[in-house]
């Protein structure tokens, strides 16, 4: 009685288990680009989302945005979807677009050596090096879209994805499962060199002394340039994390690189808040919740999203792109529809000593 007990136990757990891992469907594109490779990539779940991803992909090699792949599609609307393949509006590298395509495609080529999954992977590839500036950039769409979009953007991390991708690939790790020839990995080495000297050109001087950078670059004069109207020239208490984690991660950065990275460093412990947490309240009526700063000497140091470029004093804006010196100056609609503090750059700070120290070893 014991063992079948037992067994029932195992059965069912058995069972949950299948249960949790068919249920992918449930969370967000992202999560599931996120996914740790295994067999699921060989379900027929994961088949039929990349049979979506397949058909949202341009004949160009990019995505659009803000696209959850895993939900079904009609008839109809794969027949749409057909018909767009020539079109070149609206791909981008923005929200994680293309990147996250890319990494699902490479995660299901290794489990299902589908040709179509490895065409596409390369033809994504192919995008990436097309769309780079000469000076190193990236747009945040390509082809170009008239506006703020021009401008080369760290903005949510895009340029990193791109830098991330190129970085695997001219290093030939084994993270991609799909290979380019040795021809495109030579021109993916080019394209990565002139993107960590964009980065690098682009750190911005405060009073002749390197600090960060904006979210975005001006693509012709590499100053820091404003995009929609909350979001003004400044210093990036969020996107200039990741840049610096990038440049860290590069073997035996040169000399510009690692003065790049001790600078920085420097501007974070400069910059940081502490003595205050932000705590969040329900708003009556609203899924979205009330943001209030909160004085705790307790709590872990933050960093606001938007610093002035002359003095590195936080501000925040709302739609009418007037700075204020604090989000409870803005209207509840930016203030809780919008991230303006962040504690990324605690990663920063924790990896650099073991970062300097692997330098003089």
């Amino acid at each position: 009685m014991k063992k079948l007990k037992t067994a029932i136990i195992l059965a069912f757990i058995f069972v949950l288990n299948i249960s949790i891992n068919a249920q992918v469907h449930d969370k967000s594109w992202e999560s599931i680009t996120e996914k740790k490779e295994g067999e699921w990539f060989a379900s027929d779940e994961a088949k039929a989302i990349a049979e979506n991803v397949l058909l949202y992909q341009r004949n160009i090699g990019g995505w659009p945005k803000n696209i959850q792949m895993q939900n079904p599609l009609s008839s109809e609307e794969k027949q749409q979807l057909i018909a767009l393949k020539s079109d070149l509006h609206d791909i981008t590298t923005d929200n994680g677009a293309t990147y996250q395509e890319m990494v699902f495609l490479s995660k299901m080529y290794r489990q299902v050596p589908d040709e179509r999954y490895k065409k596409a992977f390369l033809l994504g590839l192919d995008y990436l090096l097309e769309a780079q500036y000469e000076n190193g950039g990236w747009p945040q769409f390509y082809p170009l879209k008239k506006g703020y979009y021009t401008h080369i953007t760290y903005n949510d991390d895009s340029m990193v994805n791109i830098l991330d991708v190129l970085k695997e690939i001219k290093d030939r790790t084994d993270y991609f499962s799909i290979k380019p020839s040795d021809e495109t990995i030579k021109k993916v080495q080019i394209a990565f060199n002139k993107g960590i000297d964009c980065i690098l050109k682009t750190q911005y001087k405060q009073n002749g002394v390197l600090t960060v950078w904006c979210a975005q670059h001006d693509e012709n004069t590499l100053l820091p340039a404003k995009a929609r109207a909350y979001e003004l020239p400044s210093l990036s208490g969020q996107e200039s994390v990741n840049i610096v984690l990038l440049l860290m991660s590069i073997e035996n950065p040169s000399k510009e690189i690692i003065a790049a990275v001790d600078n920085a460093v420097v501007w974070f412990e400069k910059t940081k808040i502490t003595g205050y947490r932000e705590d969040r309240f329900p708003i009556e009526n609203s899924t979205k919740k009330e943001k209030l700063l909160i004085k705790d000497p307790n709590a872990e140091p933050m960093w606001a999203r938007f610093m002035n470029l002359e003095d590195n004093t936080p501000f925040f804006c709302d739609r009418d792109g007037i700075k204020k010196a604090s989000y409870a100056e803005i209207g509840q609609e930016r203030r809780v529809g919008y991230a303006w503090y962040n504690d990324r750059a605690k990663k920063v700070l924790k990896e650099y000593p073991s970062w300097k120290k692997k330098l003089k070893s």
